[in-house]
């Protein structure tokens, strides 16, 4: 009967953390649903080293309601700041970089502007336009601000300010 009780345990528990994940794709792929049905990108930038980005995906990208708002609003990509694999955009490869003990891709850099700073999230919009970039670290409820900011299209008539004044969170 323990044996039971346990698999079901482990069933239930494995359930719950598979079903509380953001649904990560690439950016490639990304593009490509936007055509069929226009949304905001939301691309987390990182790199395998950085303890904020581990910090980010265990507390900010792990909270159900952030990880139902992107799922739900948004196309998300994970976007390695060192990734390896060429990536093609607008008829022009990015590729990896090593100068000396520096290294990086071009197409995190470029969105980051050169600026290399891990996390880092960016945000597009449906017409694939960078709309914002935010570094560093960012906490549950100030990514549901951001979210609920750019999804809603709130940018293009509130200034941030007055928006998060009279923000009301759902966590």
């Amino acid at each position: 009967m323990k044996k039971y009780i346990l698999l079901a345990f482990f069933i239930s528990f494995n359930f719950l953390t598979t079903a509380q994940k953001v649904n990560w794709t690439s950016f490639e792929k990304a593009i490509e649903l936007n055509k069929i049905n226009p949304r905001p990108i939301l691309i987390d930038i990182y790199t395998d080293w950085c303890g904020w980005c581990k910090k980010m995906d265990k507390e900010t990208y792990s909270n159900k309601t952030i990880v139902d708002y992107i799922n739900t609003y948004y196309y998300a990509v994970k976007l390695d700041g060192e990734g390896k694999d060429p990536i093609v955009y607008k008829n022009h490869t990015f590729k990896f970089k090593q100068q000396g003990r520096s290294k990086y891709h071009e197409f995190p850099a470029t969105l980051m502007n050169g600026k290399l700073s891990y996390p880092t999230t960016v945000i597009l919009n449906e017409k694939e336009e960078l709309i914002d970039k935010i570094p560093g670290y960012l906490k549950p409820k100030m990514m549901e601000k951001l979210l609920i900011y750019f999804h809603t299209k709130k940018y293009e008539t509130e200034k941030w300010t007055d928006f998060e004044k009279n923000f009301k969170s759902n966590l």
